[in-house]
């Protein structure tokens, strides 16, 4: 799975986590656990997004025939 799939999940289990499951884990908050998720994958969404940018650019046409 790549860098944007990634993202994708991480944000889609922290919205989970934050709006549709009341869990209760001691010593930890769940709504701020949800919130770093969302904020990882949204990041990693992003360094996937321009890793592919510059993938593409890259690509020079060879015109020598």
């Amino acid at each position: 799975m790549g860098y944007i799939g990634g993202g994708v999940v991480l944000v889609v289990i922290g919205a989970i986590l934050m709006y549709a499951v009341e869990v209760t884990i001691p010593g930890i908050d769940s709504n701020t656990l949800a919130v770093i998720l969302m904020v990882a994958g949204v990041v990693l969404f992003v360094i996937g997004l321009l890793f592919a940018m510059r993938s593409r650019s890259r690509r020079v046409p060879d015109d020598r025939y």
